[in-house]
């Protein structure tokens, strides 16, 4: 079965403003994707959709150097998300708790599963 970038978009709207998740954290609640298949999915969004890419980091809470790291960082603090003076974000108070319980009625995953993944995320 063909990997469908519409899973991770569905999934990374999700994550409210303020909030910053990992790419293995959306990752990890997609059955058979990965972090790189999360930013690859990120990296050809459509021109105009509205999937709040930015709120996507790497593991550590760093921005991913490319050319749209400024602008994303830009869009973050203007979110209110905050970073550590090492640049990273922090996690402490930013990090995404997960999805919405319509987004569980929406696609079907078994709630105490991903609750269980959830209490793992560090």
């Amino acid at each position: 079965m063909p990997f469908d970038a519409n899973v991770v978009y569905r999934l990374v709207d999700e994550v409210p403003a303020g909030e910053a998740a990992s790419y293995g954290m959306i990752a990890s609640l997609l059955p058979g994707v990965t972090a790189r298949m999360v930013g690859r999915a990120l990296g050809h969004l459509p021109n105009g959709a509205t999937t709040p890419w930015h709120r996507i980091v790497n593991a550590t809470g760093a921005i991913a150097p490319r050319p749209s790291a400024a602008g994303q960082r830009k869009l973050l603090l203007a979110e209110g998300v905050s970073f550590r003076k090492n640049g990273f974000v922090d996690w402490s108070r930013h990090r995404w708790r997960g999805p919405s319980p319509r987004w569980f009625d929406e696609t079907g995953a078994d709630i105490e599963s991903i609750t269980e993944i959830i209490a793992g995320w560090r």
